[in-house]
């Protein structure tokens, strides 16, 4: 297998930030950039990367809808490895010359813009604000087109393609950060010092009132710390979903989590896949 980290790229993606916060400056500019957060799963199952870092949830979005459904797709086997936590600053970017007052478009990926819709609607209320397959990818058309377009990125994408900074700091929550999740086909080493997340999936064996609180009380009954609860549909009928779990703790060597697991799985309450076992992140200053 490949030592190759993987990302979502292009070069001056959030992605690319993280990956420089998380191995240095150095290594990340030897490591393999993807177009989408797919092309990054598939290299890392097929080997061409040993794993990838993706955004997997932001402090204002929420979960990153793509990464969640690839972990379903894959089923447990491709799993969390490790986790980075990294400070998000978008700036409104365009082509050297340009200015606020002349924007007639913003793009940028949709997550992007989500988490500056306020300012947008307040300060380019009636702009079209379109998609683009990332915000670094997004930066380097709004540049090529020289003017009318505006870009949401970072001052690293603005750096790289040549843009100007029309706006700084335009996101709605000044403390705005993004959860990375560091993917492989196998966990990390499972000793060394916590915290420990544990991530895992829940099917619902059977739709019956009480399903989710069922699961949830196993845990409750332990003290078992949850830090994350989030559905998404699991593609198998119209009102089926699988619950993406987060808890405190080692899966590997924590009793009370794992009889909290075993009880859910051999109690038919729900089928559980297990994402991970890794050290939480610092969060950054």
């Amino acid at each position: 297998m490949s030592g190759t980290i993987g990302y979502l790229g292009p070069q001056g993606t959030f992605s690319e930030e993280a990956l420089i916060a998380w191995i240095g400056a150095d290594q990340a500019s030897r490591e393999r950039p993807y177009p989408r957060i797919e092309a990054c799963f598939d290299a890392v199952a097929s080997g061409e990367v040993r794993e990838a870092l993706v955004p997997i949830e932001n402090a204002i979005e929420g979960g990153v809808t793509q990464t969640l459904d690839q972990l379903i797709a894959h089923e447990g086997r491709i799993v969390i490895r490790g986790e980075v936590i990294h400070p998000i600053h978008h700036h409104l970017i365009g082509a050297p010359g340009s200015s606020l007052d002349g924007v007639t478009q913003v793009i940028s990926h949709p997550h992007a813009t989500a988490q500056c819709g306020r300012w947008l609607r307040a300060r380019l209320s009636g702009v079209s604000v379109d998609p683009a397959l990332s915000t670094a990818d997004a930066v380097r058309i709004a540049v090529a087109a020289d003017h009318g377009i505006a870009a949401v990125g970072n001052r690293r994408a603005a750096d790289i393609y040549g843009g100007e900074i029309l706006a700084e700091d335009i996101m709605d929550a000044p403390d705005n950060r993004t959860r990375f999740a560091i993917v492989g086909r196998e966990e990390g080493p499972a000793g060394g010092p916590g915290p420990w997340t544990t991530s895992i999936i829940c099917g619902i064996a059977a739709d019956r009132p009480g399903a989710l609180l069922s699961i949830l009380q196993e845990f409750a009954l332990r003290a078992i710390n949850l830090t994350r609860l989030e559905s998404r549909p699991a593609r198998t009928g119209l009102g089926r979903y699988v619950f993406f779990i987060d808890a405190e703790g080692n899966r590997h060597r924590d009793l009370p989590l794992q009889a909290a697991l075993t009880a859910i799985e051999e109690g038919g309450i729900a089928h559980v896949t297990a994402l991970g076992c890794y050290p939480r992140a610092q969060e950054p200053a």
